[in-house]
């Protein structure tokens, strides 16, 4: 079959690797029939990640269910899944918790010789507790938002529920791209009065307003800081959203955050220390956010998704073949695209 191999710094490459087979009976073989590529995908495009060789990459997808193994109960052959951005049992500790990121026995996509979501199959291990089966077709219209509960929506609404968003809330949501947006479309579904949005590409933003931003800040840095302090009348948001993961971000989500605040970072992490200095603990803020249990949130966001209430499919600006996934990335690399989905 054919799939994508990263080898470093702008080198994305569509290749053929061997079909996946069964090779426990908890695991099912799924036809991708559609891919995303993630925000977080960027990080080895452009050197953040360093590779030694060629990588399979991708984990937002869906598909069609090809085959499985002599334990898989909740779906068979021919059924339409989705397929979250973590496998796991769905069973463990962790898992019943809501810690899915933590599962016993799941994992991470396109690791240990586990195949990736950007090609045209993928060995599913732990198929009962990681598919969900779909009630509609592989084409139907709905498919571009069934796809962002793959990740970035269950991620936005994480960001908003860990921050304990709710009816009247004032929120301020960092960062334009697909998991900045997610958290403005969970927020304003949560019930918040005023979301500030902190972006600068305006048809982003305009979307942004759309999925409900009362508010756009294009500005950064202390000149951000000071804009949404003064839309809040000078104390800051109560609940800030940081959707990014680099410094910059972090330090704007403390620069705006009202003291006795809450931050949830949700954007994948591209530093290892942050200031958590004497004057940050006397603000008594709250920092928590972390990883999405996207397999705990996506049977309430489907349903949304299903009848039409939410929409996040219209974060999709451009949709490829997989052999084009080259230019998908080059595409988001360079912010000419916002979210990217793939056809094998």
């Amino acid at each position: 079959m054919r799939a994508t191999l990263i080898y470093g710094r702008g080198d994305v490459r569509v290749e053929d690797v061997p079909d996946p087979v069964l090779a426990a009976p908890t695991d099912a073989i799924v036809r991708v029939t559609r891919a995303c590529i993630c925000g977080s995908d960027l990080h080895r495009y452009r050197g953040m990640d360093p590779v030694a060789e060629g990588l399979r990459i991708g984990h937002e997808f869906m598909g069609i269910v090809e085959d499985t193994g002599a334990e898989v109960r909740s779906v068979k052959r021919g059924d339409v899944v989705l397929v979250p951005f973590l496998w796991t049992d769905n069973t463990c500790d962790f898992c019943r918790e809501g810690l899915y990121g933590s599962c016993r026995n799941g994992g991470r996509w396109a690791l240990n010789g586990l195949d990736g979501g950007q090609g045209e199959a993928a060995r599913v291990p732990q198929a009962d507790g990681t598919l969900i089966k779909l009630p509609v077709g592989a084409d139907d219209p709905v498919i571009p938002s069934v796809m962002a509960l793959s990740d970035v929506l269950p991620t936005g609404h994480h960001a908003a529920v860990t921050a304990a968003v709710g009816k009247g809330s004032t929120v301020a949501v960092i960062g334009d791209g697909a998991v900045g947006l997610s958290a403005v479309l969970s927020a304003a579904r949560l019930g918040a009065e005023r979301i500030v949005l902190l972006g600068r590409h305006r048809a982003r933003t305009d979307l942004g307003r759309r999925f409900g931003a009362t508010d756009v800040v294009p500005e950064r840095g202390a000149e951000a800081v000071a804009a949404v302090r003064d839309l809040t009348g000078g104390d800051g948001a109560p609940h800030v959203l940081e959707c990014v993961g680099n410094t910059a971000a972090f330090e704007t989500a403390l620069g705006v955050v009202r003291d006795g605040g809450t931050i949830s970072r949700v954007g994948v992490p591209q530093y290892a220390e942050a200031r958590l200095d004497f004057d940050v603990f006397m603000r008594n803020i709250t920092i928590t956010g972390g990883v999405a249990p996207a397999r705990r949130y996506i049977p309430e966001l489907l349903a949304e998704v299903l009848d039409g209430t939410i929409t996040p499919g219209e974060m999709f600006d451009l949709s490829i073949a997989l052999n084009d996934i080259p230019t998908g990335f080059k595409a988001m690399s360079d912010r000419t695209a916002l979210k990217v989905l793939v056809r094998p």
